[in-house]
């Protein structure tokens, strides 16, 4: 058994105003002693709707802070230390996000103006520029991730929209050849180019499976809005995609069967390890209303929670994962990085218990 990194008398169940920390969960370890590190994305090149989700990192950290850290089915993850790099750190990432978003509003006024197909050619050097900079984030997550794993972490990655994924899942496949993912979310991500931008977040599934051969399978949930052309790619994907799409599931539990029956299902095409992709649109918009394109029905709370308890009653381990698109709102009780900050800590949690 590990020695816990903790201080002896860090007292778990105070608050973080006592622990005199403002780091992720409240916890007194830093980055070199943590089992867990969290990378901050604060990037959001291509949001095609709402935006907000590049301060997503910012506002999970600061709702961590009330989370307790013992919970009922994973005991206590916070033991070996979970620790967030440092916001500065990406620094870069938020410019290149802030710059591709100016950008991206030049390319949308032309094409508002002139028409899609006579505005091309003015603004393809416009489009090239936002691909440089979403690839430039592309590398970067990718070497965080690449060299915390190679130092022994468990890696998670937070967004930013869901594009900051590809890097991590690169990265994890690299280390780990064969992995498979489980995507929780309410699009299939497998536009190819969407808004003619190669890194959208609505391409970074398609982007796996055109790149990164080292991922075997992947099992997608909570799907319920999506293109015809998306569907038959992932159809045509010669068995590396299973689709559980949200109304086929509804279906299966008005007939009397129970999620914890379709989890394993779920979990069942999935390889030995796995890695989590985790789109918060993916559940309820009840419990992500400031998400970019939220969707009627999705994942109830228990219900992710029982996809990662089948996970671990499987056998199977989880290798790392990423949570996206947590787009933080006004107010002075911020809801979706309230449940954001609790998710990653779920995440983090059954992580730990798979191993």
């Amino acid at each position: 058994m590990s020695v816990s990194p903790l201080p002896a008398d860090f007292d778990p169940g105070a608050s973080s105003s006592a622990t005199g920390t403002d780091a992720l969960f409240g916890l007194p370890t830093g980055p070199e002693e943590s089992r867990v590190i969290v990378v901050p994305v604060p990037f959001e090149a291509t949001v095609s709707y709402g935006d907000g989700t590049a301060n997503g990192p910012s506002a999970v950290l600061a709702a961590s802070q009330q989370v307790d850290l013992f919970d009922r089915r994973t005991g206590r993850p916070y033991r070996d230390g979970i620790a967030m790099l440092p916001l500065e750190s990406a620094r870069c990432v938020r410019e290149w996000s802030d710059a591709a978003r100016e950008t991206v509003a030049a390319i949308t006024a032309a094409r508002a103006a002139d028409g899609v197909e006579s505005a091309g050619e003015r603004v393809a050097e416009q489009v090239a520029e936002v691909d440089r900079l979403c690839a430039a984030m592309n590398d970067w997550v990718r070497e965080q991730v690449a060299a915390k794993l190679d130092a022994g972490k468990l890696v998670f990655t937070l967004g930013g929209d869901h594009s900051v994924a590809f890097g991590s899942i690169a990265a994890h496949a690299a280390h780990d050849p064969g992995l498979g993912i489980l995507h929780i979310d309410a699009h299939h991500d497998l536009r190819p180019a969407y808004d003619s931008f190669t890194w959208s977040h609505a391409s970074v599934l398609f982007n796996v499976l055109a790149h990164v051969p080292g991922v075997a399978h992947i099992a997608q949930i909570g799907i319920r809005d999506f293109s015809e052309e998306e569907a038959r790619i992932a159809h045509d994907a010669g068995g590396r995609i299973s689709v559980n799409y949200d109304v086929d599931v509804k279906e299966r539990q008005l007939d009397g069967e129970s999620f914890a029956r379709i989890a394993d299902d779920v979990v069942d095409s999935l390889p030995r390890r796995v890695y989590l992709t985790f789109d918060i649109d993916g559940l309820d918009p009840l419990l992500c209303p400031g998400t970019g394109t939220p969707v009627p029905g999705g994942l109830a709370w228990h219900e992710v929670v029982a996809l990662l308890q089948a996970i671990v009653r499987s056998g199977r381990t989880i290798v790392g994962g990423d949570l996206v698109e947590v787009a933080p709102q006004p107010g002075d009780r911020e809801w979706n990085a309230n449940v954001g900050a609790r998710l990653l800590y779920k995440m983090i949690g059954y992580a730990h218990r798979s191993r």
